[in-house]
Order: C-alpha cells, then structure tokens, then sequence
C-alpha cells in the first residue's frame, strides 16, 4: 500500500513537471519567433531602401567617360562658333545687296540729279561700303577661330574613338560635318552677293565713262563739230 502510494506520487510529479516544461517551452518558441519576425522586418526595411550600384572605376571606364564629356562641350563650342559665323556671314551679304541696290539706284539717276543730291547719295553709298568692311573684318575674325574650333572638334573625335568611346566620337563627326555644310551654304551666299557687286561695279565703270564722254561732246563748241 506504501509503495502504490509512492508510485502513484512519482506519477503525479512526473505529470506536473511535463505539463509545466509544455508550458514554458512554447513561451521560448514564441519569443524565438517573435525575435525572428523583429530581424525579418528590419531586413525587408534595408531591402526596400536603392542601394546605387558601384561602377566599375577602372582607368579606362574613367578615360571613356573623360573622352564623352570633352566631346560634349566640344560641340558646344562647335555649335556656338558656327552659329556666330554664319550671322556674321548673313549680315555681310545682307550689307552688300543694299550696297548693289544704293549703286544700281544711282545708276539708274545718273545725270538727273543736282550736285547737292548726288552728294548726298555717294554719302549713303561710301557709309554702306565702311560697314560691309566691318561685316568682312568680323567674318575673317569669327572665320579663323571657328577653323580653329573644328580642328579642336576633330582631334577630340579622334581621342575618343582610340579611347573607346565609339558613340561620343561618332556623335563629334556627325556634328563637325553638319557645322561644315551649313557654313559652307552660308558662303556660297555671300560668294554669290560679291559677284553681283563686281558685276554693279563693271557697270558703274561703264556708265561713268559714258557720261563723262557725253559731258566733253557737250562742252565742245558747236564749231568743232561742223564739217569742213
């Protein structure tokens, strides 16, 4: 009877002691988890946050990019240049056919006009050829930097394409090229406004001429020209 006591005892302890492990090893687990779930979201917060990605930094990555960003302004210097060049360009044919126009006017009123008027007109006209003087000294000016800076543009061109930045090089020839034509459209307008300002000048010689011979058969007395 003792004995089944003490087994019925041990039995009760042992019951007692399992459940009260069963109930504290789930508060464990628990804050286990708990931990767990704390850890997971600070690592899904770093997650969502852009990390930038670290370029390659090699000298030769640096180098292409060196070579793009002197192509860049290189043809911001190109395009600068051309577009006061091809100003300069237009007003100087623009101060030429007013200059054909002043001339082809008085031409045209030659031996019409009063001392006074005619005065006044080559007045107009010498002004007119002082400025087109002007327009062609900041044509040659603007002319020879801008010579300058296509060279430039050339040999940036050239450096990034050994550097191996293709699309920077093929970009600089692209624009070196149209800088080319549209100067060169630009000339060929002016070229065209001096030679119909040679052609005026011929005829002003001409004209000239044929009045200063009417003027000397107008002053030889009327004696002269009888026939014997």
């Amino acid at each position: 009877m003792a004995a089944l006591r003490r087994g019925t005892a041990y039995l009760i302890r042992a019951i007692f002691s399992s459940s009260k492990a069963a109930v504290s090893k789930p508060r464990k687990c628990a804050s286990v988890v708990y931990t767990a779930a704390a850890s997971l979201a600070v690592g899904g917060g770093l997650c969502a946050v852009p990390f930038k990605q670290v370029e390659n930094l090699s000298h030769d990555s640096l180098i292409r990019r060196a070579a793009s960003l002197v192509t860049d302004s290189s043809s911001t210097f190109l395009s600068q240049t051309t577009l006061a060049l091809i100003d300069a360009i237009t007003e100087y044919s623009k101060a030429v056919h007013t200059l054909i126009a002043l001339q082809r006017r008085y031409l045209a009123s030659l031996g019409k006009l009063t001392p006074a008027e005619e005065d006044s007109v080559w007045q107009v006209i010498i002004g007119q050829r002082a400025e087109i003087n002007d327009r062609q000294d900041d044509c040659k000016r603007l002319e020879s930097t801008w010579i300058n800076v296509v060279k430039l543009c050339e040999t940036a061109a050239e450096a990034a394409y050994s550097s191996g930045a293709e699309h920077a090089s093929i970009t600089m020839s692209s624009n070196i090229q149209v800088a080319l034509s549209q100067v060169k459209e630009a000339q060929k307008l002016s070229q065209d406004a001096d030679k119909k300002l040679a052609e005026t000048k011929v005829l002003e010689v001409q004209r000239m001429a044929q009045q200063a011979a009417s003027s000397e058969e107008e002053e030889i007395p009327e004696a002269y020209l009888r026939e014997d």
